[in-house]
């Protein structure tokens, strides 16, 4: 018999009152909370509030936990080399765990194994870096960017970011020489624009528009992308349109930058999102799910590309020890059956959640590949009215109801529970969402 959710006290309890108390006045109010969830432990997709109370976890930290709470393999692993090395600083020194997983992730990234990495600490510094990569090799200062996208939260990353408004209000001026386009969605296409010519006409608006007015190719280092749009709403574009945007990056000798953070490391059924779109990107960045919870990211590009010299970018924490450790573990596990668990079960999933959209009239689209699905909501299917109330409803009522999940984009619901999560679990998930949706 599937485990449940046990809530043991009302919500939140009187521990995690007390504890929220003091978080209010402590931590920063730039903190996103969606609930009042104060959790103490966690294993596989089971985490427990400091009350005692159990939640079934389909955000597995923000879709970061690839290996589940607390994988034994990996906890093993961190503890081992807890005990051998923290930190030595691999800007400045060497070690074998960080020269190990450079040569695991220069294996297994999009193309040939001649590449480099360079470390950071998390998503956006990877970004960064390939941003200060991409001018620096190409001598270019433009980047064109996406609506909808979100790269993260410094000032370069903030800067090609186009997902929410608050994240850029108040902060300018912002880093230059930035352009965004639409990004093709089929759900909601621009202009109203078929979702057949989504790919074509968005390129001949680039190409002839973009490049003759206000970003001369001659001027463009590269195109930043996720290939499936993450904070914008788990966006997942036209099948032709990564090959045909290759097309035309090389036509003009632009870098294309495939930011992997939230969709790699497995999360879709294959290890980098972008092989469902069969392209080798110039740059790849990683963050989130690479070290199942350790603060690790990285930048990954061929050695002609990667050749800046010594001094040029470094990184005091990045590639720490146990970081590195903890990713190798994680890497494993997913060659030994998670990226594969993934697409099974997410494909098990995508198939429950289209019966329930056929259900609900505010459930507009579903839509996703492998374990990063999302459910879209709407006034109705047919004016396709976002409705951002009833979606934070939704969130909530399944909070109280011991089932985590997150928003993503301004209306939709994303399920990103770790790749170690079963069918049995899935189903008890299903069963919670569709009691939220019935009572809405």
């Amino acid at each position: 018999m599937a485990l449940k959710p046990e809530l043991k006290t009302s919500l939140p309890g009187p521990r995690a009152k007390e504890l929220l108390k003091k978080d209010e006045d402590f931590i920063s109010p730039s903190y996103t909370r969606s609930y009042p969830a104060v959790i103490e432990k966690g294993n596989g997709v089971w985490v427990y509030d400091v009350d005692g109370n159990r939640f079934l976890d389909m955000a597995a930290g923000i879709a970061v936990l690839t290996t589940g709470h607390c994988h034994p393999e990996v906890v093993k692993a961190v503890q081992e080399q807890a005990a051998k090395l923290i930190h030595m600083s691999g800007t400045d020194f060497y070690y074998p765990y960080q020269i190990e997983l450079a040569e695991k992730l220069a294996e297994i990234a999009p193309g040939s194994k001649n590449k480099r990495v360079f470390f950071s600490n998390s998503g956006t510094e990877a970004n960064e870096a390939a941003l200060k990569l991409a001018r620096y090799k190409t001598r270019r200062p433009i980047f064109v960017a996406f609506f909808g996208a979100f790269h993260g939260r410094t000032f370069g990353s903030m800067s090609i970011s186009a997902s929410k408004a608050i994240h850029r209000r108040h902060f300018s001026p912002l880093v230059p020489q930035v352009v965004h386009v639409p990004y093709p969605n089929p759900y909601r296409p621009f202009f109203g624009v078929a979702p057949e010519k989504l790919t074509d006409t968005l390129l001949d608006y680039i190409e002839n528009y973009v490049f003759n007015t206000i970003a001369p190719p001659e001027d463009v280092a590269a195109f930043i992308f996720e290939p499936v749009q993450g904070e914008g709403g788990y966006v997942v574009p036209p099948q032709d349109f990564f090959p045909k945007l290759k097309n035309l990056a090389e036509k003009f000798e632009i870098l294309l930058i495939d930011d992997e953070v939230q969709a790699g490391m497995g999360r879709t059924g294959r290890m980098f999102a972008i092989e469902h779109f069969d392209i080798i990107p110039d740059i790849v960045t990683l963050a989130k799910g690479i070290a199942s919870g350790f603060p690790l990211g990285a930048t990954i590009a061929k050695k002609s590309l990667m050749d800046w010299e010594s001094g040029t970018h470094a990184s005091t924490f990045g590639g720490n020890p146990v970081s590195c450790v903890a990713a190798l573990k994680t890497i494993e596990l997913l060659e030994r059956g998670l990226v594969e668990n993934a697409r099974v079960v997410g494909g098990y999933l995508k198939e429950k959640l289209l019966e329930l959209k056929e259900e609900f009239e505010f459930i507009g689209d579903v839509r996703g590949l492998g374990l990063m699905i999302g459910v879209e909501i709407v006034k109705d299917k047919t004016s396709k009215t976002p409705d951002a109330k009833l979606r934070n409803k939704i969130v909530d009522e399944a909070f109280y109801k011991g089932l985590l999940l997150l928003g993503a984009g301004p209306n939709t619901v994303r399920w990103c529970p770790a790749l170690v999560v079963t069918k049995e679990e899935l189903d008890v998930a299903l069963e919670i969402f569709r009691d939220v949706l019935k009572k809405i």
